[in-house]
C-alpha cells in the first residue's frame, strides 16, 4: 500500500469530487439507447459490479470502463506527464 500525499479531510473532498454516476459518457451512452428504443436501467445495485447500464430485455449489460483507470491499451489511455512512476505502480494495482 502507497502512502496517501493528501491528509484525511482533503483526501476526503478529492474523492467527494469523482462522480460515480452520471458522467459525461454514461449521459451519451443513455440518450443512444433512448433515441433507439432500448429500455435499460442504469447502475443497477441488484447485479455484481453495478454495470452502468442493463437492458433486461436482452439480458445484457453495458460497462463504460474510462482508458485512465483501466488501461486497457487504447489509443486514449495517457500516462501522466507528474509522478509518473507513482500512477504507473496505482493502476497496475
Amino acid at each position: 500500500m502507497m502512502a496517501d500525499v493528501h491528509d484525511k479531510a482533503t483526501r476526503s473532498k478529492n474523492m467527494r469530487a469523482i462522480a460515480t454516476r452520471d458522467t459525461a459518457i454514461e449521459k451519451r451512452i443513455a440518450a443512444l439507447l433512448t433515441g433507439a428504443g432500448f429500455t435499460f436501467v442504469a447502475q443497477d445495485r441488484a447485479l455484481p459490479g453495478r454495470p452502468d447500464f442493463t437492458l433486461p430485455d436482452y439480458r445484457c449489460v453495458i460497462f463504460t470502463h474510462g482508458c485512465f483507470w483501466h488501461h486497457h491499451d487504447c489509443y486514449l489511455f495517457k500516462v501522466p506527464a507528474t509522478r509518473t512512476a507513482f500512477w504507473l505502480d496505482k493502476i497496475a494495482g
